[in-house]
């Protein structure tokens, strides 16, 4: 749990009050200069209307500039970002012909594959010559190539499973599992932080869905020997199954799946491990094979492992592994397999390719390099922000870093600030994250340098104070330098 401090509790309440307040007197007087205007919708309803169009106007258009920002260059250590201007307050963003070179805190690559590499880029050009740049058909149709087989025979013998399936995007890899899977008379229990596309699938399912505490064991035990003891609602009967679901690295968090314990309360109430690897695969353990690897669980005691190839392997698309006999049902009953356009062969050589580099199949050991680099920088660079007095969330060897922001305004204005002195970074909100949890949200690549890290922390630390974001202590001057010190 995050311990929100009384006084920064009160102003980020104080600020979201007041941006409702004044947006609600806008709208009030919107509605009578409107009373006069011409009617345009000829009797139809507003297609936006509520809650959510109210919050578009009236709060996120104010820092919309903060979000969206175009690239014009691979999401490197260092890419091009296309400057914008607005002349209505916001409320639309053009771009200009201009762009700042900035360094990269914000996107997925967390091995260095998005960017042109020596032994992927060769390969995925010579793919991209033999097969085209889409199969324009779905995998029961014309949509299979021996390059989709070898990437599945590929993902399936990286993770350590028998079996596997592969799609053209990860968001629908959960959205479209869960509900084939699971049915009515069915229960989910899923974790209270779990990412969306994993919640828009278990409500599509028809399941019965509960939740328990963020990464807490012991929370699930009781909301499992709860139901179990209660069964399915109305008819008492037994759960036809269940399963729970958790991920490796909660994006939001950067925390690791507390997976040694949840197995084992798992098997002692026979309830089924859907586990989400999309920002762990790749990016931990000593060979890159995700969380199991690196907490020692046993990929057999996972009965379903889900994962995506756009964090770590500088492509896209998703995969779920697990046994034959689970890969063929959905290969029958999927509907992203049956009617989704598979991935683009260049795609699907890109992923292939890079797992090659990852476990040393190209005959160089860049891979292991690559793993080592992402794993001290992520370290040494969560250590530093959190002696410079932020409040950073997540684990050890994760390369995503929340720094909680908590403010609004500090939101928008850290983010501004930040790409003024050519650091890029993700911020994140309401409704993203809870009202009041917004944060800064980092992430490691292994292609950064030393160099990189320390002006990034330089120029974090000096806005920081700036916005007033060190909510904590900070360590002496001297320390910080001694351990700059020892990393070069």
């Amino acid at each position: 749990m995050i311990a929100i401090p009384y006084f920064t509790a009160l102003t980020t309440y104080f600020s979201y009050g007041l941006l409702f307040v004044f947006g609600q007197f806008r709208d009030f007087f919107r509605k009578i200069l409107d009373w006069w205007s011409t009617d345009n919708l000829q009797g139809y309803a507003p297609i936006c209307l509520g809650l959510e169009d109210f919050y578009i106007r009236r709060l996120y258009n104010r820092v919309q500039d903060c979000f969206g920002r175009p690239l014009s260059s691979a999401p490197d250590a260092w890419f091009d970002v296309v400057e914008r201007y607005s002349n209505d307050n916001n409320k639309t963003l053009k771009r200009t012909n201009n762009v700042s070179r900035c360094l990269n805190l914000g996107s997925y690559n967390y091995l260095g594959f998005a960017a042109a590499d020596e032994y992927c880029t060769p390969r995925v050009i010579d793919s991209l010559k033999k097969y085209s740049h889409s199969t324009c058909s779905s995998r029961v149709d014309g949509g299979t190539l021996a390059l989709h087989n070898e990437l599945e025979e590929c993902v399936a013998r990286f993770v350590g499973k028998p079996a596997a399936i592969v799609f053209g995007m990860g968001y629908v890899t959960n959205s479209s599992i869960l509900p084939v899977l699971m049915g009515k008379g069915s229960l989910i229990i899923s974790d209270s932080l779990n990412h969306n596309s994993i919640v828009n699938g278990a409500r599509g399912s028809g399941a019965t869905i509960h939740v328990f505490q963020h990464n807490t064991p012991s929370h699930l035990e009781e909301v499992l020997r709860e139901q179990i003891a209660e069964g399915q609602p109305r008819t008492r009967r037994p759960w036809k199954k269940i399963m729970v679901v958790v991920e490796g690295i909660y994006s939001m968090e950067g925390e690791l799946c507390k997976l040694p314990e949840i197995i084992t309360i798992c098997k002692r109430y026979k309830a089924y491990t859907y586990l989400d690897e999309a920002h762990s695969i790749g990016a931990v353990g000593k060979t890159g094979r995700g969380v199991c690897e690196l907490l020692g669980v046993d990929t057999s005691d996972v009965d379903i492992m889900m994962g995506t190839f756009s964090k770590s392997f500088g492509s896209y698309g998703g995969y779920i592994a697990g046994s034959k006999e689970l890969i063929q049902y959905l290969k029958y009953n999927c509907p992203a397999h049956l009617y989704a356009t598979s991935i683009s062969p260049p795609a699907a050589e890109q992923i292939i390719s890079a797992i090659q580099v990852v476990i040393g199949e190209d005959g160089s050991c860049r891979g292991a390099q690559k793993l080592a680099r992402i794993r001290e920088n992520s370290n040494f660079f969560r250590s530093k922000l959190q002696k410079m007095g932020f409040e950073v969330l997540g684990d050890n060897d994760s390369p995503v870093m929340p720094i909680m922001v908590y403010n609004p305004a500090k939101v928008s204005s850290f983010s501004r600030e930040c790409l003024k002195q050519n650091v890029a970074i993700v911020t994140v909100g309401f409704p993203a994250t809870p009202l009041l949890l917004a944060r800064a949200r980092i992430c490691i690549s292994a292609s950064h340098t030393k160099e990189d890290l320390i002006k990034a922390l330089e120029v974090i630390s000096r806005i920081g104070d700036l916005v007033g974001i060190k909510y904590f202590p900070a360590e002496p001057k001297k320390q910080q330098q001694v351990g700059m010190l020892k990393l070069e």
